[in-house]
């Protein structure tokens, strides 16, 4: 299927997602600098926004919607590596390295985006001590979510990883507690929860289907309920 983007006009002043990026430590001549060098466009469910292997010619800030970063393997899988939502920026450790980027970006409901050229990014890395420490602040979470991911796969069972991946869900993508908000918000196919795991989709389905049972999630459609936090906390060795 072919997309087109659709370019949208937004202000970096009057942006919800400045709040929560490193936007909010520019200053006013920064912000300018940012949204008159910027382009803001909107993207559909499934459309990439980049390709892994490209080179990158500057950031991405996700301003509205949610994305999926994936990876191919050698037999040219998809592996899903994290998600991205409003207010997190995109392709800047390939910018950063001078490297090509090592991962597609696939919007998985309706996406706005703006790009920031590599070269207003990289002014604002050489002038702002702040945004700087951001970034590499950024680097390191990443690297230790890999080691997590790494760690998960080499050492838990599947049933762990799958209480482990439900748990990842619910903190990333809720705006409140289980208790007052224990529905999962995103639906993702069964084939991208299976792909998260690191497991076979109808292996997931049977274990979503034994959790079902033994009351610790519940569905509402597509979408997972957590009826029991600490019975997942419990099978996924999750620290509280």
């Amino acid at each position: 299927m072919f997309f087109t983007m659709q370019k949208v006009k937004l202000e970096c002043e009057m942006c919800d997602s400045k709040a929560i990026s490193f936007m909010k430590f520019c200053n006013p001549e920064e912000v300018h600098a940012v949204s008159t060098g910027k382009s803001c466009g909107h993207y559909k469910k499934g459309q990439a926004i980049f390709y892994e292997d490209n080179l990158p010619l500057g950031i991405y800030c996700i301003t509205k919607g949610i994305v999926k970063i994936t990876r191919s393997n050698n037999f040219g899988k998809e592996q899903i590596l994290r998600f991205a939502k409003e207010g997190e920026f995109l392709g800047y450790r390939a910018v950063i390295a001078e490297e090509p980027l090592t991962a597609t970006a696939t919007c998985i409901d309706d996406v706005t985006a703006c790009f920031i050229p590599r070269q207003v990014f990289l002014d604002l890395l050489q002038s702002n001590a702040e945004i700087n420490k951001q970034m590499f602040k950024a680097l390191c979470h990443d690297m230790g979510l890999n080691n997590e991911k790494v760690q998960s796969l080499a050492q838990k069972s599947v049933r762990e990883r799958v209480a482990e991946t439900i748990l990842y869900l619910h903190q990333t993508f809720a705006t409140k507690s289980v208790e007052e908000e224990p529905v999962i918000p995103i639906s993702l196919p069964r084939e991208d929860l299976a792909n998260i795991v690191g497991t076979a989709t109808e292996t997931l389905i049977r274990l979503l289907s034994e959790f079902k049972s033994d009351k610790y999630i519940d569905f509402e459609g597509k979408r997972i309920k957590i009826i029991n936090k600490e019975a997942l906390e419990r099978i996924s060795h999750a620290t509280v």
